[in-house]
């Protein structure tokens, strides 16, 4: 597994077009590291539920929270850093061989995922000791 630590996610400033009838923000050319394979996103996530709870061995990501809010806890193994979304002009970029858990999401909010790779089963680390192990 890679030796990508917590440090290594980072959030990332997307271009903001303000106008009155409302802003505009937009992700192309090489504002992400990786190029998109999929996207997609999570909403109606019921009050005390949480997502994520998986590493990725290849695949990178990049979530923003396009409506309300909620937290990414991000860990590699050693260290853990909780980042706050609450703004769709800007997302949290998350390396290979991070474990990431988000939680704590507000109502109606809408997570947007987008990722470098299409789904496969065979690229998620789920079990938390299983990743630890990995990392080691």
């Amino acid at each position: 597994m890679n030796e990508n630590k917590v440090e290594d996610c980072k959030i990332i400033q997307l271009p903001k077009i303000e106008d009155r009838r409302g802003n505009l923000s937009v992700i192309e050319g090489d504002i992400l590291p990786f190029d998109i394979e999929r996207v997609y996103y999570l909403y109606d996530v019921p009050a005390g539920a949480e997502r994520g709870g998986h590493s990725h061995i290849e695949q990178l990501e990049f979530l923003i929270a396009l409506s309300g809010s909620f937290e990414v806890i991000v860990s590699d193994g050693k260290e853990e850093k909780t980042f706050m979304l609450n703004r769709p002009d800007r997302g949290l970029l998350i390396p290979t061989g991070i474990w990431r858990e988000l939680k704590d999401f507000s109502s109606g909010a809408v997570c947007l995922v987008i990722a470098s790779d299409v789904f496969k089963e065979e690229d998620y680390i789920r079990d938390f000791e299983e990743f630890r192990q990995s990392k080691l």
